[in-house]
């Protein structure tokens, strides 16, 4: 439509310091006279684009223009800005990079040195050190099944290693620590779940719809973040000096006691869950634990298989 068109024009010199005609000709997929009649119809409107002739001619907004913003601070804005910058940096979505389109037009032109300054102070990027394209494809599908409110089916592994494959109401996708998940709901075990990204495979949009259940997102991610007490252990560590960084990247400083050797004594609430063991054999002859006892059986245990499965090497 020519009206989307003259809009998308208007957001596109609103962030570019100029833009010739055969630029914006290519970029719309119009002839030059085209171009030429819809600047036209912007200037009209009174927006005053003003044209430059020669080499490095072509069309620029005058510098103190700028759209109403609506009370937003020059910090507000890039506040936004960075926020949605790192979102299309792991989705990859052209509605993302036309919305930036959008925001970075409320910004005049005599402020955008200062949002550049500002773009150097701080990076958002949600994408895991070995992220790929099949995340971005990944997210795209959910993204589109959650939108048009149809079922997915998909290959899963569980955190034991089980494979199933599952057939799920999408209802939103969230971002924790270093990994992606979709909430939805299962048809297999009938009720709520959470999905890691990473294990899903296969992922498959159906034609059936569904209609979505009761409950916000929020309200299902406070839900999933509580833990069941009867599945928390109290944990008692001791640590060496020499693993300090890793300690307090995982642990609060109030759980933490450095001891006048240099070690440290770490006391902690966590779930007995099996990822908790690989997180304390990471830390190898550095960590002993102190308590509970079954934890540190099962440490134990798992170290002296790492034992036997290099004792027949040379």
């Amino acid at each position: 439509m020519k009206i989307d068109r003259l809009l998308a024009i208007t957001m596109l010199l609103l962030n570019r310091r100029r833009i010739s005609a055969k630029e914006l000709s290519e970029r719309f997929e119009v002839s030059l006279r085209t171009v030429y009649r819809d600047v036209e119809a912007i200037n009209q409107a009174g927006v005053p684009v003003v044209s430059y002739a020669g080499m490095s001619g072509g069309y620029e907004i005058m510098d103190q223009y700028r759209l109403d913003r609506q009370f937003l601070s020059l910090d507000e804005l890039q506040s936004i800005i960075v926020g949605l910058k790192g979102i299309r940096s792991t989705v990859g979505d052209q509605e993302i990079s036309n919305l930036l389109d959008k925001v970075g037009a409320l910004v005049a032109k005599s402020e955008q040195n200062t949002v550049a300054n500002l773009n150097n102070q701080l990076i958002i990027d949600m994408n895991p050190w070995h992220g790929s394209n099949q995340d971005k494809e990944k997210l795209s599908t959910l993204r589109t099944s959650i939108k048009e409110s149809k079922l997915i089916s998909f290959q899963y592994m569980t955190s034991q290693s089980e494979q199933s494959v599952r057939t799920v109401e999408p209802m939103g996708i969230v971002v924790k620590g270093f990994g992606w998940y979709l909430y939805g709901y299962c048809l297999l075990r009938q009720d709520f779940r959470v999905f890691r990204l990473s294990r899903m495979k296969e992922i498959e949009v159906l034609q059936r719809t569904f209609e979505r259940k009761e409950g916000t997102l929020e309200q299902l991610d406070h839900t999933w973040g509580k833990r069941n007490p009867s599945s928390l252990i109290k944990l008692v560590l001791h640590a060496q000096p020499n693993v300090r960084a890793q300690v307090e990247d995982y642990f609060r400083p109030e759980q933490i006691t450095v001891q006048a050797d240099g070690t440290l004594i770490i006391t902690a609430t966590q779930p007995d869950e099996s990822w908790l063991h690989g997180m304390l054999l990471s830390y190898g002859p550095n960590l002993r634990i102190l308590e509970p006892a079954h934890i540190a059986a099962i440490i134990k245990d798992k170290a002296e298989k790492i034992v036997q499965l290099y004792a027949n090497e040379h």
